[in-house]
């Protein structure tokens, strides 16, 4: 898997100061994308394990609220497999950091209907993951208001809630 860059210090997605991972490849091709060069799988620099490295030593601070997952698409099924031994790390380093994930595949439709490669792969990725905001971006629903969210035909998912539960939850900020 490529990489299009990590923000160490990322105040746009997900609360508090975080650190952001942004992905290369991604099939949506959403009109009005703010990241098309990520496009490209082949976009940016391959995500190795210096990288992964560099990520979980950005988390250590303890200013750090967590990690988030953007790109580009975490979820393309050639990004999950990639991204597992960084999110293993993280949750084992830091249990009480959260791990936010943006995609543009929709959680039930999509995510939960094992129709992303390995199911193995994606069920493994969605334990690690906190929240995530669902959903292609619409430009004819951008919402310059909404809190980390770009239209607002997406969602904001407590994962762990979701998964567990009888139906859909959505994150709820705890101050």
């Amino acid at each position: 898997m490529n990489y299009a860059t990590i923000k160490t210090h990322d105040t746009a997605n997900g609360p508090g100061v975080r650190v952001s991972l942004f992905v290369s490849g991604c099939t949506h091709h959403c009109k009005g994308c703010f990241n098309p060069e990520s496009w490209d799988f082949n976009y940016g620099a391959p995500f190795t394990e210096a990288e992964e490295d560099a990520v979980i030593k950005a988390l250590e601070p303890w200013f750090i609220r967590g990690l988030s997952l953007l790109g580009g698409e975490p979820f393309e099924p050639a990004n999950q497999a990639a991204l597992l031994p960084l999110l293993r790390k993280v949750r084992q380093a830091y249990p009480d950091k959260t791990i936010w994930c943006y995609t543009g595949y929709d959680f039930e439709q999509d995510i939960l209907t094992e129709r992303l490669g390995d199911w193995a792969v994606t069920q493994e990725m969605l334990a690690y993951i906190d929240v995530l905001v669902d959903g292609e971006f619409k430009i004819d629903l951008k919402n310059p208001n909404l809190r980390f969210r770009g239209s607002e035909n997406q969602r904001v998912i407590d994962v762990k809630k979701s998964l567990h539960g009888d139906e859909l939850a959505l994150w709820e900020e705890a101050y």
